[in-house]
């Protein structure tokens, strides 16, 4: 029988030695700087985490995990490493500068301030440069932004906060700041969106539900918004902010739905008190004004204040551009007016807006009455109605014509004499137009009368030889000397 072959295996005396902790530990660590190295940082991560179970106590173990959740963006838990490697060991230079890169990352400026000083005391000034000069920054922006805040310029203040978050991406405070001033903005979608991945992380966060509240006030969604004022208030009853917001709120339902209720009973200038009331309760709620404006401008119209009710809508409409209702009660109010080209816009904007057959008919409408507004009015130039019938035609021309024939001025003054031509031959052209059922079917519709219908080409001696009979005699004053007549024939 054969012998079994012998393998002889190539080992060590350390092979046969039990590892240490120590040295696992070690072993583990790198293998995560390696993987570090390349980038996997969540392989890293997991290398890192079982070399700390292996040595607790080991400060570089947990700076190298702080610095892995820094590259994985996960600033908080990379602090609390950082920390504690320098609370394990208080000369560890690399550990304060994690400290201070990971308050900057999360807005903490004092907390920064203090790590910063630390590390320059350890390893020299020059280890935390880059570091020094973000926390500057980051001390004028927070500045900048508190005047602009304090001025009410809101768009300043998300701009700081925009470049905060460059440094600051972590920064909670300055993601709230941003959003609330999107919400006074009235971007109230965006500010959600922030409140809502804030409290995500933190479902307790006052600031994040005072800014979601506050864009739904600012939507009008009243009751939606009292339930989260009031959560707030709950959780952190001295919140000023909630308190005032939620205070305005309930007072701005209060004056609106009065206004309401006195327009519904038909006491107009009680509903115009209590809108403009409650426009002065909050300049920020662009979304309620805007239908303030509104109604105060329906009010206006029933008080048949017409300028004011058309006032009322562009205030409206400076708060809400696509307000349909608004931009079509003052296109209603111009035409009232007389402002026939500000009518057209305003229908043209609306059909921009709102496509239907009705505000195209509209338009078509007002462009009408735009092109009679430019034409000699006819009727007036007679002195007699729309609906007048021929008759009242003929002797409004016999009238006028007599009153305004050039020779019975023949004796005045010739800017006087240019005058009572110019008059006679618009009572000649008004007659000429009104007397021919066809041209002033035309003219009523506001077709233009241009092709061979022109009252303009009218003459007014023709048309005054035709209306009066062959063979009458006309005695004019002369004007020239008191007594004097000047006999007009025909033939």
């Amino acid at each position: 029988m054969a012998e079994p072959e012998v393998v002889a295996l190539d080992l060590t005396i350390d092979d046969l030695v039990p590892k240490s902790p120590e040295r696992l530990a070690e072993e583990k660590k790198e293998s995560g700087n390696h993987l570090y190295k390349f980038k996997n940082y969540k392989g890293a991560l997991a290398m890192y985490e079982e070399a700390i179970k292996l040595c607790p106590d080991n400060a570089s173990y947990y700076g190298n995990r702080s610095a892995c959740y820094m590259m994985m963006g996960m600033y908080k838990k990379a602090l609390e490493d950082a920390q504690k490697a320098v609370a394990l060991d208080p000369t560890f230079t690399k550990g304060y500068i994690r400290v201070t890169k990971c308050c900057i990352a999360l807005g903490d400026l004092f907390g920064g301030d203090q790590a910063a000083q630390r590390a320059s005391e350890l390893g020299g000034p020059d280890c935390v440069t880059s570091e020094r000069r973000a926390l500057e920054t980051l001390r004028r922006l927070n500045e900048d932004a508190q005047r602009a805040l304090d001025a009410g310029d809101y768009r300043r203040v998300v701009f700081c906060m925009d470049r905060c978050l460059d440094y600051s991406p972590s920064c909670t405070k300055a993601k709230l700041t941003k959003a609330e001033c999107l919400a006074m903005l009235g971007r109230c979608q965006e500010a959600q969106e922030i409140a809502n991945d804030c409290l995500r992380s933190n479902s307790f966060d006052t600031e994040a539900i005072f800014v979601r509240g506050l864009c739904l006030y600012f939507e009008d969604k009243d009751e939606q918004a009292f339930k989260h004022f009031q959560q707030v208030l709950r959780l952190a009853p001295d919140h000023k902010k909630a308190m005032e917001t939620y205070k305005k709120a309930k007072l701005l339902k209060q004056k609106k739905e009065e206004g309401n209720e006195a327009f519904k009973m038909g006491r107009w200038q009680q509903a115009l008190k209590l809108y403009n009331e409650a426009l002065e309760v909050d300049k920020n709620n662009k979304t309620v004004n805007a239908k303030l404006y509104y109604n105060k401008a329906t009010v206006c119209a029933k008080l048949n204040q017409i300028k004011e009710a058309a006032e009322a809508c562009t205030a409206a409409l400076e708060l809400d551009e696509n307000y349909v209702k608004a931009l079509l009660r003052r296109a209603k109010c111009y035409t009232e007016l007389g402002e026939h080209e500000d009518a057209v816009k305003d229908y043209e904007r609306l059909l921009k807006i709102d496509k239907t057959k009705e505000h195209k008919q509209l338009l078509h409408e007002a462009k009408i009455t735009l092109k009679k507004s430019k034409r000699k009015d006819y009727y007036k130039i007679l002195g007699v109605e729309k609906n007048a019938s021929e008759d009242d035609i003929k002797k409004a021309y016999r009238k006028r014509a007599l009153v305004h024939h050039p020779d019975r001025h023949a004796g005045a003054s010739d800017s006087e004499r240019r005058e009572q031509e110019r008059r006679f031959k618009e009572v000649g052209e008004a007659y000429g137009v009104l007397s021919d059922p066809k041209k002033r079917a035309r003219y009523d519709h506001g077709q233009d009368l241009d092709d061979g219908c022109s009252g303009a080409d009218i003459d007014p001696n023709v048309v005054f030889q035709a209306f009066f009979n062959r063979g009458q005699h006309f005695e004019f004053p002369t004007g020239g000397f008191p007594g004097s007549s000047f006999t007009f024939q025909f033939g």
